[in-house]
């Protein structure tokens, strides 16, 4: 049986989950529009990447490490881990939308995707535009 204070402290790790994660995500997919972010989001992009692919590679592609973690404290605080993906857990528990597994599949590599492109052209860029405006 879990003691009263671990069940709190599961709480606040639940919240602290949900909030970082989700701030990871959105640097994710932001960090490359601002010149003093890029070398922390590149190192973002490259703990993803790990993450989904090699460790993916022995737990299953995709594999997110912060997610597996945030499963487990949902399912001892017997909070539903009904869902396949943290794209799916934000979809149904901010939103109240059900999100198919592929949707979500889509929605993540998409995005990973688009911003890997995105990234590319930002850092091969910047220097050329720096040059021109001196």
């Amino acid at each position: 049986m879990i003691s009263d204070a671990s069940m709190a402290m599961l709480h606040v790790l639940n919240i602290a989950f949900f909030t970082g994660h989700t701030a990871f995500i959105v640097f994710n997919l932001t960090g490359w529009a601002f010149q003093r972010t890029r070398k922390l989001h590149l190192l973002c992009l490259g703990a993803t990447m790990f993450s989904w692919f090699v460790m993916g590679a022995v737990k299953g592609m995709g594999y997110c490490l912060c997610t597996d973690w945030h499963f487990q404290i949902r399912r001892q605080l017997s909070l539903p881990v009904n869902v396949h993906s943290y794209i799916q857990l934000m979809a149904e528990v901010f939103f109240g939308l059900k999100v198919d597994r592929m949707t979500s599949d889509v929605l993540a590599g998409g995005g990973l995707l688009v911003v890997l492109v995105i990234t590319l052209i930002a850092w091969t860029r910047s220097p050329f535009q720096n040059r021109s405006t001196t």
